[in-house]
C-alpha cells in the first residue's frame, strides 16, 4: 500500500480477535481507525491502547445487526477523517448444534450477525465509496466455512457461505460499473478469538464440538499474524484471501463431487 498515513480504516468486531489483530495491524501502518464492536467496555480499552500507540482512532459501539449502527459508524469516518479507503465487515458469531435444533432466534441472531452485518455494511458504506471516486477496498470476513460445509455447524455455514456469495456478487457489481474499488473475502481457519464465548451449546454432540472448537480457536493462528497475510493480500488485491491452506483437498474433493454429481460423503474426524 503506498501513502498509508493518509488512508482511513473502517472495522467492525475491532475489540477482540481477528478485528483487534486487523486494528494492531493497520495502526502499526499509520493507518487513522474507525472501529465499531457491541462490546463498548472492550472497545475502549483497544481504542485507548492504540491512541497511546500513536494512532489516530474513533470508536463507536456498533450492533451491525441495526443498520443504523452501520450509518452512525460512516458518518464518524467521514466527520472525523473525511472518507473510507478500507472497509473490514469484520463482526460475527459462533452458533452450533444439530440445525433443526437450533431454534428460530438463534437463527435468527446468526443471520442478523454475520450475514445481515455484512450487508448493512455494504448498504451503508457502498454509496460513500462510490461519491469518493478514488480507490478504496471492502474486505468481508468469512470463513473456510464459508466453502466447506461441516456437521453441526449449520448456522455458521448458511451465513459464512452467504458472506461469500455477497462478495463475489459485489466483486462483479462494481467491475461492471467500473468503479475503483476492489472486493475481497477473507475465509481463515482456527484464529485465536473469543469467537466461542458467543456459542450456546444445545446438546451432548454440541457439547464435544463446542470443547473440540474451543481447543482449535485457542491454538489457532494469532490475529496480529493474520492480519498481516491480510493486508499483504490487499496490496495485491487479491479477491481470494486463504491466510490457512490445509483446507484445499477437502475443497477439491467438495469440488469433484459436484462436477461428478456424486453424493457428498462425511470425512472421519482423522482425515
Amino acid at each position: 500500500m503506498s501513502d498509508t498515513g493518509a488512508r482511513v480504516a473502517v472495522i467492525t468486531g475491532a475489540a477482540s480477535g481477528i478485528g483487534r489483530g486487523l486494528a494492531e495491524y493497520a495502526a502499526s501502518q499509520g493507518l487513522r481507525l474507525v472501529l465499531g464492536d457491541i462490546d463498548a467496555a472492550c472497545l475502549a480499552t483497544v481504542a485507548e491502547m492504540l491512541s497511546e500507540r500513536g494512532a489516530e482512532v474513533a470508536w463507536q459501539l456498533t450492533d451491525v445487526s441495526q443498520p443504523q449502527h452501520l450509518e452512525t459508524l460512516r458518518d464518524l469516518a467521514v466527520q472525523r477523517f473525511g472518507g473510507v479507503d478500507l472497509l473490514f465487515n469484520n463482526a460475527g458469531i459462533m452458533q452450533t448444534g444439530l440445525c433443526w435444533e437450533v431454534d428460530a432466534a438463534k437463527w435468527q441472531r446468526m443471520l442478523d450477525v454475520n450475514l445481515n452485518g455484512v450487508l448493512n455494511g455494504i448498504r451503508s458504506f457502498m454509496p460513500l465509496l462510490l461519491q469518493q471516486k478514488r480507490p478504496a477496498h471492502v474486505i468481508n470476513t468469512a470463513s473456510l466455512a464459508g466453502l466447506i460445509n461441516s456437521p453441526l455447524l449449520g448456522p455458521y455455514n448458511v451465513t459464512k457461505q452467504a458472506v461469500v456469495a455477497i462478495s463475489e456478487t459485489l466483486h462483479y457489481e462494481l467491475a461492471m460499473l467500473d468503479a475503483p474499488i476492489i472486493v475481497s473475502v477473507l475465509c481463515p481457519g482456527p484464529v485465536a478469538s473469543s469467537i466461542m464465548e458467543s456459542n450456546s451449546c444445545i446438546g451432548d454432540a454440541d457439547a464435544r464440538l463446542d470443547t473440540l472448537l474451543g481447543s482449535r480457536v485457542r491454538k489457532g493462528m494469532r490475529p496480529l499474524q493474520l492480519a498481516q497475510q491480510v493486508f499483504a493480500a490487499i496490496d495485491e488485491q487479491r479477491f481470494w484471501i486463504f491466510p490457512h491452506k490445509f483446507f484445499k483437498p477437502a475443497l477439491q474433493r467438495r469440488l469433484q463431487s459436484i462436477l461428478d454429481e456424486t453424493n457428498p460423503v462425511l470425512q472421519k474426524a482423522q482425515e
